[in-house]
């Protein structure tokens, strides 16, 4: 659905993006994550076609992007920083999305206005609160039937019972429609529950790009004790770090958790524990921790 290709975009000297490879399949819910600084915003805005890169490839379902009026009326945005008319309501913002998007659902919008009570839509968006109108945002978005959702942030400013409210529309509407969602965000928890596609960035390129799935059952966290000493680990066996807390000993482990767990049960511990790293232990681990300095310890 979404494919970049080996896409540089430059500043002056400083490249934002470099040599950048990144594929959506259609109807995932793609997340893709970061440290500040890694050029996450840069392909949003190039996906959006607001910028044009200096070499590479980038297309939408076949299409490229910049330029593409047709193609834009299949995306429907959600930037980090949302803009309004100045004197717009949401009723305004919601007839000018109706003329933008031949496919926009009225209906549908007045529907998920019921699960947004707190909005009133007479009153101008840009004296709501930051959280309305990301409220409004999604009401416009997802009311606009796109066939891929672009969304930044997405969550920011939104209250937990928003936030649980916002991801289960997006979640339906993959369900319903098929819906592609590309979502940039630093709440990696959150995304964890959300998302079944993972991209890591760091300067300007995709570190790792794997279904969740498959990144959770690539490298294992476990916690072991012995009965004296830490005897001398098996030969085979790739621990990445080693953490010990008194006699409790936590290994990060790349390979098949069950390889693991067999060559370690085999020492005879005295307890043994092995537990999925969680997507946020994934990102320091690849990131190197201190300063993101990048080290290539899963691949």
């Amino acid at each position: 659905m979404i494919e970049v290709n080996n896409v540089t975009k430059k500043f002056g000297s400083f490249a934002a993006l470099d040599g950048l490879n990144m594929h959506v399949e259609k109807g995932a819910i793609y997340g893709l994550v970061g440290p500040n600084g890694a050029g996450k915003s840069t392909i949003i805005r190039h996906l959006c076609g607001v910028y044009k890169q200096d070499a590479g490839n980038i297309t939408i379902d076949g299409q490229q992007v910049y330029e593409n009026e047709l193609l834009k009326q299949r995306i429907a945005v959600i930037p980090d920083d949302i803009f309004y008319f100045i004197q717009a309501n949401t009723k305004d913002m919601m007839k000018f999305y109706k003329n933008m998007y031949p496919k926009f659902d009225e209906q549908l919008f007045y529907k998920i206005a019921d699960c947004f009570p707190e909005i009133n839509m007479k009153k101008m968006v840009r004296t709501l609160s930051k959280g309305m109108q990301k409220q409004v945002a999604f009401m416009l978005a997802i009311a606009s039937r796109p066939d891929v959702m672009i969304l930044d942030e997405p969550v920011d400013g939104l209250d937990p019972v928003m936030r649980r409210q916002v991801w289960s529309l997006i979640m339906s509407d993959v369900a319903e429609t098929g819906v592609t969602v590309l979502v940039s965000s630093h709440n990696l928890r959150e995304l964890e529950d959300v998302c079944d596609h993972v991209g890591i960035m760091n300067h300007g390129k995709i570190l790792i790009e794997r279904s969740l799935d498959d990144l959770q059952t690539s490298i294992t966290k476990i916690q072991i004790a012995f009965e004296g000493d830490m005897p001398q680990m098996p030969e085979g066996l790739q621990i990445l770090k080693k953490i010990t807390n008194g006699r409790v000993h936590t290994l990060i482990v790349k390979g098949q958790p069950k390889e693991a767990e067999q060559a370690l049960a085999a020492m005879n511990p005295l307890l043994m524990d092995v537990l999925p790293l969680t997507l946020e232990e994934i990102f320091i681990y690849e990131l190197g921790g201190d300063n993101y300095a990048v080290k290539d310890i899963i691949f």
